[in-house]
Formats: structure tokens, C-alpha cells, sequence
């Protein structure tokens, strides 16, 4: 399983929220770019980025300028996401330097150009499955829908998606541990295709929970921000098995 050190962006800091909650920001960096730097020197092989200003406005952003600062600063590959609508925000990202794209509202909402980002940019897209008990949130986790995150991901699994980013919305930010069961669902619902999780991981002991649901990787921000451990020691947890 791989770990991503996750980067939200908001007004051009690295910020971290609780429960996707706009009010709730702390911020952790003025210079989120030198972050990038440090989580590739840490070994992290991809850097998970949302521009929460996109995905708060529906698409408009004032982070172009950081996103491009952060893809020029490392070596990482980057995926970002965050207000991501149509094929021509896709097809922006990847001219900044992007290598993956993350889609979300749009697999509700419009999921015709899920299909046709897959098809267009094919395995460099990524569909995030945003839950709350169950079911999928949209529109920056504001909107509730009667989706079930399992048909969803199923779903989009079969448009092509190169993953799915899985959250659990009660768990982001709070540190209360990661979705296990939901996780694991999901991974065996739509195999082979990849699950990235997210939400919630607050020691090591949730990275190797995390590893037994069959994930690929695991996308981690306010444990590394409050030093709850490294990324070095994540890194490491995540490769041993039978702990």
C-alpha cells in the first residue's frame, strides 16, 4: 500500500478542515510548495492536492499560481482535485503538470464526462467517492444525495477510472480513525480497480488497519501536519504486513 501526503489549498496556504467544514480551517503552510518538497524528500511516491476554493465556488480558483509552485518543486507525480466540472478543467490541470485529475460532483451530477475523461485521458482520472453513512456528498461535501458510494464506485470502475478516492466525509479531519469496513467493501466491489482511502487515519496502527482492507493506497494530511508520526514512519508501516 502507498502513502499520499495530502495538500488542501485554500487562498494559496495549506490548510486542513474538519469534516470538509469551510470554518474550520487551520492553516499549516504560507508556502504549501516547500511541502511538496519536503513529503518528496520523505519518499512519498504521489502528492494528493484539493484546491478547496475550486470546490467551494464550483470551479473557480485563485491557487493556479501554488499548484504550478508545487508541481515544479518536486518530482512527485501530482493528482489534484477540487471543483473539477467539465473536460476543459481536466485538460488545465494536466497543462499545469498534473498526472492525475480528480472528479467528483461531476459523477453525480453529470456522469457523461466522467465517461468521456476517461476515455480522453485515459487511467489519469481519478473519481473521488465522498460519503456520509453510506451515501454520496457533493458540491465540496454540501449536498447530500440518495447515491450509494458502492454503485457509484462501481460504476465509474467500469467508465475506466485509473482509482477511487474513497472518504468517509465524518471522518476527515478529525482523526478518529479511518472507515475500515466501508473501505474493504468498496475494494472488493469494484477490484481491480484501485481504492485510495482517505479519512480520518490518526496513528500507525490505522495505516495497518488500512493495508488489511485491500486498498492501494491511503491519503493522509492532519496526522502528518500535528506530527502524529512522519510520513518516513508511514512509509514503512504501510509496507509490513501481519501487525
Amino acid at each position: 500500500m502507498l502513502i499520499f501526503p495530502a495538500i488542501d489549498l485554500l487562498g494559496g496556504n495549506a490548510v486542513r478542515l474538519r469534516q470538509g467544514q469551510r470554518d474550520t480551517a487551520t492553516i499549516y503552510s504560507e508556502s504549501p510548495w516547500e511541502l511538496a518538497t519536503q513529503f518528496a524528500g520523505a519518499g512519498a511516491p504521489r502528492l494528493h492536492v484539493v484546491d478547496l476554493d475550486a470546490a467551494f465556488s464550483g470551479g473557480t480558483s485563485n491557487n493556479r499560481s501554488a499548484i504550478r509552485r508545487i508541481i515544479e518543486a518536486t518530482p512527485l507525480d501530482v493528482e489534484i482535485g477540487g471543483g473539477v466540472r467539465s473536460l476543459d478543467d481536466c485538460q488545465r490541470l494536466f497543462d499545469l503538470g498534473a498526472k492525475f485529475v480528480v472528479l467528483g460532483t461531476a459523477a453525480i451530477k453529470t456522469p457523461a464526462i466522467v465517461d468521456a475523461a476517461c476515455a480522453k485521458f485515459p487511467r489519469r482520472i481519478i473519481v473521488a467517492v465522498d460519503a456520509r453513512e453510506g451515501n454520496v456528498s457533493v458540491e465540496a461535501w454540501q449536498e447530500a444525495t440518495a447515491s450509494s458510494a458502492l454503485d457509484i464506485g462501481e460504476t465509474v470502475a467500469r467508465a475506466g477510472a485509473a482509482g477511487v478516492l474513497y472518504t468517509d466525509i465524518g471522518r476527515d479531519g478529525m482523526r478518529t480513525g479511518p472507515n475500515l469496513e466501508a473501505t474493504a467493501r468498496l475494494t472488493a466491489r469494484i477490484s481491480p480497480c484501485p481504492v485510495i482511502a482517505s479519512g480520518g487515519v490518526a496513528t500507525l496502527d490505522d495505516i495497518g488497519a488500512t493495508l488489511k482492507t485491500g486498498a492501494f493506497a491511503v491519503v493522509i494530511g492532519k496526522a502528518i501536519y500535528e506530527k502524529a508520526f512522519t510520513v518516513e514512519d508511514a512509509i514503512r508501516r504501510a509496507v509490513v504486513r501481519g501487525l
